[in-house]
């Protein structure tokens, strides 16, 4: 992630937290920009085009918040990307923002790769290990991958617990090699 998105990205949350916004009106709105955004190639050429005046870019942003009713605060920011020819990173920017609130919130994305779909039962288990094992309230995006053979590989941040059977087998490989 750019140094610039992260800057964006905890500015509008500043913004968000200071002024107690209700987030998961945002979050809505946020999707309803992005669903636009990517539903017109026009707009985003436009939008990202030098050519085109950074004034007249706003003014077609405040034609579409005519409809979609952003808060003046998500209109600002996406003002100011375009005033900064930064709008064309807009969906990095609010993914950042995202994460920004989850972890003022003590929310810890987690990614957990499986190598079979999981019980709803089994996966609220497992969610409830793993919140125990990152010490907060997890927010938990699952993901097959068939070639991790069997067992879990849990990515909280950076650390990667890996109690995949590919895993082991690596690490008895490295065992036998260097023993």
């Amino acid at each position: 992630m750019a140094a610039f998105v992260a800057r964006y990205a905890r500015a509008f949350a500043d913004v968000v937290t200071q002024e107690k916004l209700d987030t998961a009106a945002l979050d809505r709105q946020m999707d309803d920009f992005l669903l636009t955004w990517d539903a017109s190639a026009e707009l985003r050429d436009l939008f990202v085009n030098p050519a085109v005046a950074a004034l007249q870019k706003v003014a077609v942003l405040d034609k579409m918040n005519a409809k979609l009713g952003l808060r003046k605060e998500l209109r600002n920011l996406l003002a100011i990307l375009i005033n900064n020819d930064r709008i064309g990173d807009v969906r990095e920017v609010v993914l950042a923002y995202r994460a920004e609130m989850q972890e003022r919130q003590g929310i810890r994305s987690v990614e957990i790769v499986t190598a079979r779909e999981l019980s709803e039962k089994y996966r609220t288990g497992l969610m409830a290990g793993v919140g125990k094992l990152a010490g907060a309230e997890i927010q938990a995006s699952f993901k097959l991958d068939k070639s991790i053979l069997g067992g879990t590989v849990v990515r909280i941040g950076s650390t990667v617990y890996d109690g995949s059977v590919r895993g082991r087998l690596e690490r008895l490989k490295e065992a036998l090699v260097a023993g």
